[in-house]
């Protein structure tokens, strides 16, 4: 990984953090993938499984901001080490578990080591992105949906078979992913030396909007964030629970069927990222969340194959949605990337996390099936997208 790599794309080192991030987000999607398992096991409601996820969201999310601001302060190289080593812990922990009690702790672990990962891990992306910052992100992100989608597969094949305690083969991936990141840590320490410890004037941009548009055009990526991961939120916990209610599919079937969907949105993700290099983020988020929006109607009242195709053609055209909104923040905040990548995948977890919470409630009050109709209303909210500004910028180098 060569230290000039600043100069233009550095795509040995995105590839590279790409890769921890598929590892850090496949070991992480075993927690929803495993709740058909603890769900029988302990005798748990939907509700509870919502606590499991909300807990595991807002570890994840509260502290990120904070992880991000600190960063844009002081880099730290070697943070998304520590990050991977708290996921395997909790990792460990989850594996061995035998109480609700000891479930709800694990999944906070993890959660911390997610927290301390995905802003840093942004910041190397921005970092290594040259000019093309779609792409990078979408390299980056594409990386943890692609780890999403593997993470059930694989928990079907190896976990759903042989118990809880398989999940400790998933510690490999940890291991890999702390001697990815280390290696990626070299190179952010040489780049930091070389630039005197500053990361954040490396790109700069001049935006033509008053602080007024952008804090309006913050709020609207607020809403923008909210619609995509609630309605995220209720298809990665309870897709499964819809086929098996609905279908009467087997829990390893429904695994397959939601791997399709995250499957889906790994591979979205890529175009959306390229795509709003060329034409404009907004335009990208606008199709992407709206865009799903006929499909995610659709779904709940169809027939089996229907609702598999209808629900990968919707993981795939929402996914870009993410990478798009946190790119337009951080140009937004040119100098706070740490920081807006902290808040926005905080917010995205968080939001994920009491969306679960609050299926998982409703679910139990009604119906997953109803729960479903709901849900896909959320996706005409990315009207909102219109109000987003058309940003005209100069970017300058250091």
């Amino acid at each position: 990984m060569k230290q000039d790599a600043i100069r233009g794309t550095a795509y040995t080192v995105l590839f590279a953090i790409s890769l921890a991030h598929l590892l850090n987000d496949a070991i992480q999607s075993v927690v929803p993938a495993i709740y058909p398992i603890v769900k029988e096991d302990f005798s748990l409601t939907f509700a509870q499984i919502g606590v499991i996820t909300f807990v595991f969201q807002m570890t994840s999310s509260i502290l990120q901001p904070f992880v991000g601001r600190y960063a844009d302060r002081h880099p730290s190289p070697y943070a998304l080490t520590v990050g991977m080593c708290f996921t395997l812990a909790g990792l460990v922990m989850l594996a061995f578990s035998r109480s609700f009690g000891l479930i709800i702790l694990s999944v906070g672990v993890i959660g911390i080591g997610s927290s301390i990962f995905h802003p840093e891990a942004s910041r190397v992306a921005q970092l290594a992105a040259g000019k093309k910052k779609g792409l990078a992100q979408s390299i980056f992100q594409v990386g943890g949906n692609g780890g999403s989608a593997v993470g059930p597969l694989l928990a079907a094949v190896i976990v759903l078979p042989y118990g809880q305690s398989a999940i400790t083969w998933f510690a490999i991936a940890a291991v890999v992913g702390a001697c990815v990141v280390a290696k990626v840590g070299r190179w952010y320490k040489g780049i930091l030396l070389s630039t005197g410890g500053r990361t954040s004037g490396i790109v700069s941009s001049v935006l033509d909007l008053s602080d007024r548009q952008i804090k309006w055009a913050m709020v609207v990526l607020v809403v923008l964030t909210f619609s995509k991961q609630f309605y995220m939120a209720c298809m990665t916990s309870y897709f499964t629970f819809f086929l098996i209610d609905k279908f009467g599919m087997t829990i390893q079937d429904s695994q397959l069927c939601l791997f399709a969907f995250l499957a889906a949105s790994a591979i979205g993700i890529i175009a959306g990222g390229a795509i709003g290099d060329r034409i404009g983020r907004k335009y990208v988020i606008w199709c992407s969340i709206l865009g799903a929006a006929p499909f995610a109607l659709m779904l709940p009242y169809v027939g089996l194959w229907a609702t598999i195709i209808l629900s990968v053609v919707i993981g795939l055209v929402i996914s870009s949605a993410f990478s798009a909104i946190l790119v337009f923040a951080t140009e937004l905040k040119p100098g706070h990337v740490g920081t807006i990548a902290g808040l926005f995948f905080g917010l995205s977890f968080g939001l994920g996390g009491v969306g679960a919470a609050f299926f998982g409630w409703l679910a139990d009050k009604t119906s997953i099936e109803f729960i479903f109709q709901v849900s896909t209303l959320l996706p005409l909210l990315g009207i909102v997208a219109a109000f987003l500004p058309d940003m005209k910028k100069v970017d300058k180098g250091i």
